[in-house]
């Protein structure tokens, strides 16, 4: 879809249309659960914001059970610059040392969390706040690389996600993590991939990355090469070929996680677009690239 359609008025006959198209997806997806990883653009700007929520809030009220588990890598930057702490890097990637992982759980569970539970109440929807540390639900030892309180998750305990979810809450989770037994130290966790690894615990049918990006492209200069459907045994000629590169990497290797995992379909989607979400779940054309 592309991004000027937001700006059309449907007749009453499309309008029509596309609640026949979406009434079997309502039917498919109900009672089934889905892992969206919500960032990037979708998370700054605040009109998309809003129209995540009600896209999350309208998947919950038909009947899907939604999971949202979110990051913040922008407002903790913020934060760091406001109390004056200078960041240190090794090979590029941050290291969090004792000071910033106090700051990195203040913004994810004590800001970001509550600030986004609060939107989906005020559109309508039931939604309890949730960190990695909650009932062990998120454990995690350090890196291979030393980068301090950066962890890699060791086990997921979705028995709290599990229990709301019957009751018709929407967990929205931030990826701060518990250390493994004897550690009681907390770890700062990698968005998508502990929603990888939650999507796989709970058994999802399908997982859900929002990004900056339209999807997987051919030439990443031209939105119409998106390639919307790529087979798994694929995925490995792709990044031979460079077509998959840099930054998509890791969003590639994330759905790989949650399909060896057990998850049947995961999405790369534009959460530029609004109502992207929606789209993907309840059109015959989708948006973005699924991987399968």
């Amino acid at each position: 879809m592309e991004n000027n359609t937001q700006n059309e008025t449907l007749t009453t006959e499309q309008w029509s249309k596309v609640l026949v198209e979406a009434l079997p997806y309502f039917k498919a997806w109900c009672g089934k659960v889905v892992v969206v990883k919500y960032g990037g653009n979708a998370m700054l700007n605040e009109e998309l914001k809003q129209a995540v929520m009600e896209d999350i809030v309208l998947l919950s009220t038909i009947g899907i059970k939604v999971v949202l588990v979110h990051g913040g890598g922008p407002e903790i930057n913020h934060m760091l610059d406001r109390v004056g702490k200078e960041s240190k890097f090794v090979d590029g990637l941050r290291y969090t040392d004792a000071e910033t992982m106090e700051i990195v759980q203040m913004v994810l569970t004590g800001k970001l969390n509550k600030d986004i539970v609060g939107i989906l109440l005020q559109k309508g929807g039931r939604a309890v706040g949730l960190s990695g540390v909650d009932s062990g639900l998120l454990r995690a030892k350090k890196t291979e690389k030393d980068l301090g309180f950066v962890g890699e998750v060791t086990d997921v305990n979705p028995e709290i996600v599990t229990s709301l979810l019957d009751k018709g809450f929407i967990p929205v989770i931030s990826t701060v993590a518990l250390g493994e037994q004897g550690d009681s130290s907390r770890y700062n966790i990698n968005a998508d991939t502990a929603a990888a690894k939650i999507a796989v615990a709970l058994k999802a049918e399908k997982f859900v990355q929002l990004t900056n990006v339209p999807g997987v492209l051919r030439n990443i200069d031209d939105p119409s090469t998106l390639i919307k459907r790529i087979e798994k045994t694929a995925l490995g000629s792709l990044k031979a070929t460079g077509i998959i590169a840099g930054g998509m990497i890791p969003k590639i290797d994330c759905c790989l996680t949650a399909l060896e995992g057990g998850v049947p379909r995961t999405h790369i989607i534009d959460g530029r677009v609004p109502h992207s979400l929606l789209i993907e779940m309840f059109s015959d054309r989708g948006i973005g690239t699924m991987i399968y």
